[in-house]
C-alpha cells in the first residue's frame, strides 16, 4: 500500500485500522485495494474532522473511503487487538456484511456504538470498545475520556445506551 504504519505492515482485508487523532482513536476496517469501511457522526466529507461532540440521538453514517484519505495525515496502526479473545470472522462475511451498510444511517452514540463498536462488530461480531471501557474505570485521562465519561452521564440521564 506504501503508507507509513506504526508497525510497519501492510493491512490485510479484514483488519481493524486504529487511526490517532488529538484526544481520541478512530477506527476502520481495511478491506483491500487501499479502502475502509468505517462509522462517523461526521458528515460524508467532512469524516472525523469535526471536534464537535456528537449529541444524543444524532444519526451516523457508515462509509467506504481511501484509507490515505480517512488518515488525513495522523499516525495509524493495524490493531486486531481482540484476536486471542474471539475468532474473527471470515474476510468475505467481513466485506459483506460491511458493503450492505454502506450510506446507512445509524444512531450514534459515543458509549453503545462509536466507530471501534462498528469496527469489532464487523471483525468479531462483537460490539465492544476499549476506550469506552478505559474510561468508564477512569483509564486514559484524554480529551475523548472526558467527552465519553460526560456522554455517560448525559446517556444515563437521558436512558441512552441501553441494548
Amino acid at each position: 500500500m506504501g503508507l507509513p504504519t506504526e508497525n510497519g505492515k501492510d493491512p490485510k482485508p479484514g483488519d481493524l485500522i486504529e487511526i490517532f487523532r488529538v484526544g481520541y482513536k478512530h477506527w476502520a476496517v481495511y478491506i483491500g485495494s487501499g479502502y475502509v469501511y468505517f462509522y462517523t457522526f461526521a458528515r460524508p466529507g467532512l469524516c472525523c474532522s469535526s471536534s464537535r461532540v456528537p449529541v444524543p440521538g444524532e444519526m451516523g453514517v457508515v462509509m467506504k473511503e481511501k484509507l490515505q484519505e480517512v488518515l488525513k495525515g495522523d499516525r495509524w496502526r493495524i490493531n486486531n487487538y481482540l484476536d486471542r479473545t474471539y475468532k474473527p470472522q471470515q474476510i468475505y462475511a467481513i466485506v459483506k456484511q460491511a458493503s450492505g451498510f454502506i450510506g446507512a444511517r445509524l444512531p450514534y452514540n459515543l458509549v453503545s456504538f462509536n466507530c471501534e463498536h462498528f469496527a469489532n462488530e464487523l471483525r468479531y461480531g462483537k460490539r465492544t470498545s476499549r476506550q469506552v471501557i478505559h474510561a468508564g474505570v477512569g483509564v486514559g485521562g484524554t480529551m475523548a475520556g472526558l467527552v465519553i465519561l460526560a456522554g455517560t452521564v448525559v446517556g444515563a440521564l437521558l436512558g441512552l445506551g441501553r441494548n
